[in-house]
């Protein structure tokens, strides 16, 4: 008998053995067939780090954690979770924002987080090859030798996985110009929920068949379970400059946004940032924003010295032209990486001003930028709840911050009910519920107001197709009729989610 199967009968044998215990214990003896001791958890003090990802405000233990060190160990975890029934969260980092990763109670969090080799650089054909608990920095780093990089910079990239990444179709600050994941990844290989190989894509520009790989990439953990990509990698180039402007009104920021566009200009990097999140940032990093502002932009060329400099000017212009009072562009690299300092650490910033915060996401038009944000400080009043708010502007791309306490329950619900109404009024807008974070546990009552029914059924039919037992992160992207009649409510209980349960398919 091996330990976890030894530790399982103790379990069974215990005098306030429980319904859930029952259940752990047959899991534990199960999976210790296929994992060693220490790659298999469930102990409450060992699976607490696991309880949450970056949404902290929802909690929940997992039933048991396994940290398989392969593929092929992986593999039968699933295969032996599709035999007894068990839902499985895949988990890379953890910095997701949505609730993405957050534990079934009675099922097994798969952590990635050994799945951390990259596995080749392929210069002459611009590609990396690396598995999915690889950090998207290091993808970068690795491929500097060869004058290359990896475009998508989420600004958690120093740690969070490219295997999250493909999850999210995360994007980042440079997405206007080089594409979210999906644009920037040739390859996917995954597992299905019974434990089986399957890839996506090829290493060629384009694949036979459906592309699946548009599919898988955003599926949020749903449909299969990443364990390898391969990814485009781009020449870096060879100078790069940063505009920092600021405006003394945020329409004139927003307007600005949309006439860089208009002017036929695709920047590198378009960003922007309100007055209260400047303040933050500032006081953090001292990136030398201009305070007196109530928005800046962040504006980037990269490309040939030439080039840079005609862009530079171009968009000096247009910045002027549309009112901005203050206009310095970087004049090195130190001061260039200075500006994007502030934006980069816009998140840690936050959580020094506030216990807790929210980050939303959504998509506008860009020409909606400075009306959300004029409907945005009417809800900080509304709910009585400060927002310090990045956009990536360039793409309609929102990251409103919902400051709050979570011990607080009234202000946790407070900051759920803040969140919805942005969520509401992206849609109005014409825009989305999410761009690059996911739906998750969090979004679910948005989804109900974006999509129909019928529309629902369709995507609950791509999951069944993949997952015909619903196992995978089950109760998470796509509401049920019953909880989108139910208003969508998450059920919250002092911070833990109590999920309903698993949808038959």
């Amino acid at each position: 008998m091996n330990a976890a199967a030894s530790e399982a009968a103790r379990l069974a044998a215990a005098p306030a053995f429980t319904d859930r215990s029952r259940r752990q214990a047959e899991v534990v003896a199960a999976l210790g067939a296929a994992l060693p001791a220490h790659a298999l958890l469930w102990h409450r003090e060992d699976t607490i780090p696991y309880e949450c990802d970056g949404l902290t405000a929802y909690r929940e233990q997992p039933l048991v954690v396994a940290l398989p060190e392969s593929e092929t160990q992986a593999a039968e975890v699933l295969a032996l979770c599709h035999r007894l029934e068990v839902p499985v969260v895949a988990r890379g980092a953890g910095t997701g924002l949505s609730g993405g990763a957050l534990p079934n109670p009675l099922g097994v969090t798969l952590s990635l987080a050994k799945f951390n080799r990259i596995i080749g650089i392929d210069p002459r054909g611009r590609t990396a090859t690396v598995q999915c608990g690889v950090r998207n920095l290091a993808i970068s780093e690795a491929a500097a030798p060869y004058g290359l990089f990896y475009a998508p910079d989420p600004s958690s990239q120093i740690a969070c996985t490219i295997g999250g990444n493909v999850a999210e179709n995360s994007g980042g600050v440079h997405c206007l110009k080089y594409g979210l994941t999906l644009h920037n990844v040739l390859k996917v290989r995954g597992l299905t929920a019974d434990g089986v190989a399957i890839e996506f894509g090829s290493d060629a520009l384009d694949a036979p068949g459906l592309d699946l790989l548009a599919l898988v990439v955003g599926s949020e953990g749903m449909l299969a379970v990443v364990t390898e990509v391969t990814v485009k990698l781009l020449p870096k180039p060879q100078t790069a400059r940063c505009i920092l402007a600021s405006f003394d009104d945020i329409v004139k920021a927003g307007n600005a946004v949309a006439a860089i566009i208009a002017a036929g200009i695709i920047p590198a990097g378009l960003e922007m940032m309100d007055g209260p999140m400047t303040a933050a940032v500032e006081g953090f990093v001292h990136a030398g924003y201009d305070l007196d502002a109530a928005a800046i932009l962040l504006c980037e060329s990269d490309g040939t010295a030439a080039e840079v400099e005609h862009e530079v000017a171009r968009m000096t212009r247009v910045l002027r032209d549309s009112g901005a009072t203050r206009l310095a562009a970087s004049e090195n690299e130190a001061q260039r990486l200075k500006f994007w300092s502030g934006r980069k650490n816009a998140f840690p910033a936050s959580g020094r001003i506030s216990p807790d915060y929210m980050c939303m996401d959504s998509t506008i038009p860009r020409r909606c930028l400075a009306e959300m944000l004029l409907a945005i400080d009417a809800m900080t009043k509304k709910h009585r709840l400060r927002c310090v708010n990045v956009f990536h502007a360039g793409d309609g791309n929102l990251h409103p911050l919902i400051l709050f306490d979570a011990n607080d329950a009234d202000e946790l619900h407070r900051a759920e009910a803040f969140g919805a109404e942005i969520l509401e009024a992206s849609v109005a807008m014409g825009g989305t519920v999410t761009g690059e974070h996911g739906v998750g546990v969090e979004k679910l009552t948005s989804m109900c107001v974006q999509f129909s029914p019928a529309e629902r059924e369709q995507m609950f039919a791509v999951k069944r197709a993949f997952d015909p037992a619903g196992l995978l992160n089950p109760g998470k992207v796509i509401p049920t009729l019953s909880r989108c009649a139910e208003g969508g409510k998450m059920h919250v209980r002092r911070g833990l989610l109590a999920f309903p349960e698993l949808p038959r398919f």
